[in-house]
């Protein structure tokens, strides 16, 4: 049975949990807040060079090597900056799966602590039961050890793939950018 005092702790932890969270989410989105200012005072600027650039064009020729010398910087930076988003939310995920994981041990290690008083104080002739309570949890242990690892590898292949589409993007928009000069 569980005490006032261990409750009061209990509830403690999980406030001190929740606002650790609730900084990592800030945090989070301090970044975001950041990176799409950064880009916005970038594109305004941008935008003036191009129009300064456009209205100086002589000719059509011009305009169009104008036009095809924008679209590649374009493209890369709008690749950039989905990167950029990605980093952030990964990171921030990567936080959240911190905590989450040193919660769920903490919790693995107290609950195991109570199970293994209450096999020390069972009364004889409930070993069996109590063999097959250990070897449930132990099942439960290796289910769980199972599927954090699957969980890694899917989102280490997840960060491949994106890293890979995003290489492809961006080597894409380079070959798009020099034939429409060539």
């Amino acid at each position: 049975m569980l005490t006032a005092e261990q409750v009061v702790a209990a509830n403690k932890a999980n406030v001190e949990t929740l606002f650790g969270l609730t900084n990592k989410a800030f945090e989070g989105v301090e970044k975001l807040v950041e990176l799409n200012l950064q880009v916005a005072k970038a594109a305004l600027g941008e935008a003036a060079e191009g129009t300064k650039a456009a209205l100086s064009v002589k000719d059509a020729q011009e305009l169009l090597a104008l036009q095809a010398g924008l679209l590649q910087p374009s493209a890369e930076k709008a690749v950039a900056y989905g990167r950029h988003l990605y980093d952030i939310a990964a990171s921030t995920n990567t936080e959240v799966a911190k905590v989450a994981e040193s919660q769920m041990a903490d919790m693995q290690k107290k609950f195991m602590a109570s199970v293994d008083s209450a096999i020390k104080n069972a009364p004889a002739g409930t070993e069996n039961a109590v063999s097959l309570v250990k070897s449930a949890l132990a099942a439960a242990n290796n289910a769980y050890e199972s599927v954090q690892k699957a969980a890694k590898q899917a989102a280490d292949i997840a960060d491949a793939n994106f890293q890979a589409v995003t290489n492809t993007a961006v080597k894409a928009s380079q070959g798009a950018a020099k034939s429409k000069r060539a």
